[in-house]
This record gives structure tokens, C-alpha cells and sequence, in this order.
């Protein structure tokens, strides 16, 4: 919104130094400190009103012992980064942008799967909260929609389907009628990625972060002509914008992580968590940066892996030794170093300095092809 006001102010009356307001540089950076600004002003007060109505995490039989004395402390804290995050893009990024209309909406969405299913768990007190199949519908929906728009909108005919292959240099796949389950998939699997990642006082947000910076780099030069074409990658016009909405996302995460680092103030709950995967997701679609995705997002892909094999391993050993046996000592993978006895902090600040690592890695990946 301030955005178009500075660009018809500078348009009508041309004060000087009012250009820079178009600048996308610029705008990315009001973004970060304004969604930075805003989610320590809100922090603390969303806190207290969380404390007032006991909007707390439930103890969890299935976890780690260490954990239950984190029972009480506030959750549903992902109101705090989806309000952070939505306010600033909406004050500075140009709201016209398929790009921007196509991650706000995927996000701000997600969250309100992730803020129902809080909801019914926390306050309605439902231990599942809400039905996997009906969560799994609304990640559907959000996949859907925006793989339709994609593979069906004019705006992206030209390289709606193809997606990099990373490393290799001027090699793209199509991946024509499979796009849009590709695009499901994706959403689908970096939410509930990034909802098994958050485990740990400080560990998603953290790890979000990392991300985000490196996406924030490969979005403005995706969407810059020169650097594309030097960097012998995908040219995207108008991509550069979600630079705005990235910077956005790593302002509000950080302000968050003040209050999430340990030992945490507030939890982000589904309501964060489902947003941000989902949200990483949408990006690397939109920027044609899929196959990316296991590289820069390793820990998340880490934990993933983590749960699926020992969910499969389990069930094979109990069919076949009649007992069901297990890889590790508890997943996700955070949990087992826990139970090898490594402190909270110790195994959030390793995955952050192995996230930083795949970030770069993700970046060199460019250069290299």
C-alpha cells in the first residue's frame, strides 16, 4: 500500500530521493525491519494473551521426559509471524504480482489449517485435533491451486512446467502433465516437513531463516535479467518481488526466535509451522527451484526421512520378529540425539551451522553450473 503512495507521490511531484521507493532492494529491506519491528511489539503482548487464556502445549506422553516441564508454556505463537509477515508485504510489495498474490494467499492459508488444528487441540482439547485427512485436504487445496494457476495462467506459458536441475549446466526438466501433482506433493511434504522439524526450542524458525536468506538471493537474481542470464538460470520476470515477501518472512522470523529460543517464551504450533513449510514450498515452485528443495531444505528433509523409516522399519520387524524394532532411539532425528543425552542447545545450534553448510551448498550450485 505505501508502496503505490510513494510511487504516485514520486510520479506527480518528483521529490527528490523518492525513487529509491521502487527500488526493490529497498523495499526488501523496509520489509525485514518492519515485519522485525512488529513481531517485537507483538510478541510479548500476543504472549500475555496466550497466558491469560492458558493457550498452552499440551505434555506429550510420546516425547522426549525432558520436555514435559515445557508443558504450559503458550503455543498458537504462530499468530505472531503470519501477522508479521502479512503486514509489511501488504505496506511494500507490489500487490498487483501473480508472484506475491500466489505466496501470500498459500501462506496466510496454511496458516489458517495450522491455526484450526491448534485450536481444537489446545483449547477444544481434542488430542488429535484436526482429522490428518481433513489437514492433508487443505494442503491439498493450496497445491492445487496454485500448480493450476501455474501450468493454466498466460503469465507463466513459457516456462510453466520445467523446473532446473541443479549443478547441471543448461539441463531443465519438464515435468508437463505430472506439474500440477508435483506442485501438491511439494506443498504437501515441506509443511508437514517443517511441522516435524519444530521440536526443538529455537530449531524451525532458526532453520527457516537460513532458508529464507538463500532463497531471498535466488529469487532477485531469478527475477533479474543480467544476473539470469550470467548465472545461465531461468529468467522470471516480475520474480524478483518475492524478495519483498522472503525478506518479510526472515524479518518476523527473527523477531519470533527472540522470543522461541531457549528456553522458550512461546511455541509457534501448527499455526506457524504448516505456513512457513508450506510457504518454503510455494517459493521454490514459483522460482523453478524444486529439485533444490532436499538440498537447502536438508534438515528438513532430514527429519522427514527420519520418521518415515522408522515408522517402516518398525512395522516391517514387528512382521516379521513378531517385535518391532527401531533405527533410532526416537524420531524425529532431533529427538535421538536428545536421548543420547546432548543438550537442547548443542543439537539446535549444529543443525543451524549443517543448514548454513546446505545454504551455501544451494548457492555454489549456481555458480558451478
Amino acid at each position: 500500500m505505501l508502496y503505490y503512495l510513494f510511487d504516485y507521490i514520486n510520479k506527480i511531484f518528483s521529490p527528490p530521493g523518492f525513487k529509491v521507493f521502487r527500488y526493490l532492494t529497498f523495499r526488501s529491506a523496509l520489509a525485514a525491519i518492519t515485519a522485525l519491528i512488529l513481531a517485537f511489539y507483538l510478541g510479548p503482548k500476543i504472549i500475555k494473551i496466550l497466558e491469560k487464556h492458558q493457550i498452552g502445549e499440551a505434555k506429550k506422553a510420546d516425547g522426549p521426559k525432558s520436555h514435559w516441564s515445557k508443558a504450559g508454556t503458550p503455543t498458537m505463537g504462530g499468530v505472531i509471524l503470519i501477522i508479521s509477515i502479512v503486514i509489511p508485504v501488504l505496506m511494500w510489495a507490489e500487490l498487483k504480482s501473480m508472484y506475491v498474490i500466489l505466496i501470500l494467499a498459500g501462506t496466510v492459508w496454511l496458516s489458517g489449517v495450522g491455526f484450526l488444528d491448534d485450536y481444537l487441540k489446545v483449547i477444544k482439547k481434542l488430542p488429535n485435533g484436526l482429522i490428518a485427512r481433513y489437514k492433508l485436504l487443505g494442503q491439498f487445496l493450496v497445491g492445487l491451486i496454485i500448480g493450476c494457476v501455474i501450468y493454466f495462467s498466460p503469465e507463466f506459458k513459457e516456462f510453466g512446467t520445467i523446473t532446473t536441475v541443479p549443478f547441471l549446466k543448461n539441463v531443465s526438466l519438464d515435468l508437463s502433465v505430472f506439474y500440477i501433482p508435483s506442485v501438491i506433493f511439494i506443498v504437501t511434504a515441506t509443511s508437514n516437513a517443517v511441522n516435524l522439524t519444530d521440536g526443538l526450542d529455537g530449531l524451525a524458525i532458526g532453520v527457516t531463516t537460513i532458508v529464507m536468506l538463500a532463497l531471498a538471493v535466488i529469487a532477485y537474481v531469478s527475477g533479474n535479467a543480467i544476473y539470469a542470464k550470467y548465472l545461465n538460470i531461468i529468467y522470471l520476470p516480475g520474480a524478483g518481488e518475492l524478495t519483498v515477501f522472503i525478506s518479510a518472512m526472515i524479518g518476523a522470523s527473527l523477531g519470533f526466535l527472540w522470543f522461541n529460543s531457549y528456553p522458550a517464551q512461546v511455541f509457534m504450533g501448527d499455526t506457524g509451522s504448516l505456513a512457513l513449510g508450506g510457504a518454503f514450498g510455494i517459493l521454490s515452485v514459483l522460482i523453478k527451484k524444486e529439485l533444490l528443495i532436499p538440498i537447502l531444505g536438508g534438515i528438513f528433509f532430514m527429519e522427514t526421512i527420519s520418521v518415515i523409516t522408522q515408522r517402516l522399519y518398525f512395522k516391517y520387524t514387528k512382521k516379521k520378529y513378531g517385535e518391532g524394532r527401531r533405527i533410532f532411539k526416537m524420531a524425529p532425528v532431533h529427538h535421538h540425539f536428545e536421548m543420547l543425552g546432548w543438550p537442547e542447545p548443542k543439537i539446535v545450534t549444529r543443525f543451524y551451522i549443517i543448514a548454513i553448510i546446505l545454504a551455501i551448498i544451494s548457492l555454489a550450485s549456481f555458480k558451478i553450473r
